[in-house]
């Protein structure tokens, strides 16, 4: 399912008295709850699981924590590229296959350059800017945060 339209459907449900919706598409099921004053969205999709033992993810989440201060440096001389979403960050569709944005790659505004998988749901980054990647701020399969910066263009 499109995010904007995942985005949309949560917006829709947090505005309304309806607490509860689920929806079912070809490419899988989506069930949006209303939780307090907050919806929250839960996609269900038949993928292979992808086992996080909890340790890795608090290793993970400590290494996540650590970098920002190198971003924040670098964020003045470039348009940052940042996560819409808490996950796993991918540059490639599967392990074996080309990365979506290589370091001086030139990208088009709407070209797919990496992928975030939350709940099990790949989800393509587009570039929201047309440039050139200068810097790649994220590590393959690191866990990322809403707002993180994931790249830089010029």
């Amino acid at each position: 399912m499109d995010l904007r339209k995942l985005k949309t459907l949560i917006d829709l449900v947090s505005e309304s008295n309806i607490s509860e919706l689920e929806i079912t598409e070809a490419e899988g099921k989506v069930r949006i709850v209303k939780a307090g004053v907050a919806a929250v969205a839960m996609p269900t999709v038949m993928a292979a699981p992808a086992a996080i033992p909890a340790a890795a993810s608090a290793v993970d989440a400590g290494a996540a924590a650590a970098p920002p201060a190198a971003p924040a440096a670098a964020e003045p001389t470039g348009h940052p590229v940042k996560s819409p979403m808490v996950g796993t960050f991918y540059r490639a569709a599967s392990p074996g296959a080309k990365a979506f944005a290589e370091l001086g790659q030139q990208v088009k505004e709407g070209e797919a350059i990496c992928i975030i998988e939350a709940m099990k749901i790949m989800n393509e980054i587009e570039a929201d800017k047309a440039g050139t990647i200068t810097q790649i701020l994220c590590e393959n399969g690191q866990a990322v945060e809403f707002g993180q910066p994931l790249f830089i263009i010029e």
